[in-house]
């Protein structure tokens, strides 16, 4: 009990809930941080070594998120033990099993995240009817099939590529993480003539010193085989991204993938965090007095939320293509040039601003029931 209330503050959680089936075997975590905006919406991630500190990270980073990109919605997430890629006839029963067993938590809305997909999300609608970054098939808009984190990853590349004098057309971008969201970086980014030299997958490293072949890597990774196998560029190990010369580096995987014992390896004037909670708050000190501009992550990455938000209140695709444009560029101009004014790291800067936003919310709200 008291572990829960370590992570407790001004703003949250509201609720730490944990689901446990002996027989399936089923094991999982849902925070609910916040709910001042509305009710939560977050993520579904699997992975097998998940945790309750992880998970409030995660849930904080959307209440954060969903404020600064001024949506009507609360910030929460949920994990499940597990490994993503068991059969599918068991990871179908597994996240229906999540799902009712959160039936009742109506202040939540289930998300994709890192290890579930818009498949993922259809199964839990089907059980609950609470679900967003559906398959177009039942009416949702494919976060992750439109890319729609990578959208958002583009236009604040491009808004804070300016502000530390760097041209995009022919800056070298190195991308760790080339799945759902990396794949669709690499992808817009290059066509606003960036070169992509280097990525990473879970199995290891390509790069290539004058631009890897998006499209063909592209393919490549969708025919199931890992970026180290990739001909057209040269294998390497994972870990040693981190030290690739480069101008932009976007983190697009899992946690603390930049940290306090390897930031110093970092060789880019600007970090574009498409994963949640990807530089530790040591090494974003680090990096501002190193004179490396880091755009935070609820800013840089908020393109999927602002998608399924869109699709939660019965938006159109085309609305929410043109609401993440909106919104990314403006909130991360703001940040950007509120963080200068100041001399404070962006991050600072992006969480004072959305700490604020929910603490107007929550004088509108009747919290007690008593």
């Amino acid at each position: 009990m008291e572990e829960a209330f370590r992570f407790a503050d001004e703003l949250g959680p509201a609720r730490i809930i944990h689901v446990y089936e002996p027989e399936l075997p089923l094991r999982g975590i849902l925070v609910v941080d916040n709910v001042a905006s509305g009710p939560s919406i977050g993520g579904l991630r699997m992975a097998d070594d998940v945790s309750t500190e992880e998970c409030f990270r995660l849930a904080r980073a959307m209440t954060l998120k969903n404020a600064a990109a001024g949506l009507p919605h609360g910030g929460g997430k949920s994990v499940l033990y597990g490994d993503p890629h068991m059969p599918e006839e068991r990871k179908q029963r597994l996240v229906r099993a999540m799902a009712c067993a959160l039936g009742d938590c109506q202040d939540y809305i289930f998300g994709p995240d890192m290890g579930t997909d818009e498949r993922c999300m259809a199964w839990v609608k089907d059980e609950i009817g609470r679900a967003v970054g559906l398959p177009r098939e039942v009416g949702g808009i494919p976060l992750d099939e439109i890319g729609a984190t990578g959208i958002g990853l583009a236009h604040a590349s491009e808004i804070a590529a300016r502000a530390c004098d760097l041209e995009l057309a022919g800056a070298r971008v190195a991308i760790e993480g080339f799945g759902a969201v990396g794949i669709h970086a690499a992808r817009l980014l290059s066509e606003k003539e960036a070169r992509i030299v280097a990525v990473s997958d879970s199995r290891g490293a390509t790069r290539r010193p004058d631009g890897l072949n998006v499209a063909e890597l592209i393919e490549h990774k969708r025919a199931g085989k890992a970026v180290g196998e990739f001909p057209g560029g040269e294998p390497f190990a994972g870990d040693a991204l981190i030290d690739v010369d480069c101008e932009i580096w976007v983190p697009a995987a899992r946690p603390d993938a930049i940290r306090e014992d390897n930031v110093e390896r970092l060789r880019a004037k600007l970090v574009v965090s498409g994963a949640n909670i990807s530089v530790t708050s040591g090494a974003e000190k680090r990096l501002h007095e190193r004179g490396v501009l880091n755009v935070p992550d609820f800013i840089a990455n908020a393109g999927g939320v602002i998608c399924a938000a869109v699709e939660y209140h019965g938006g159109s695709e085309a609305q929410a293509v043109s609401a993440i444009e909106e919104k990314v560029r403006s909130n991360t101009e703001e940040v950007l040039s509120l963080a200068k004014r100041r001399g404070c790291p962006p991050r600072q800067a992006a969480v004072d601003l959305a700490v604020q936003r929910v603490k107007r919310a929550m004088t509108t709200r009747r919290w007690s029931i008593f």
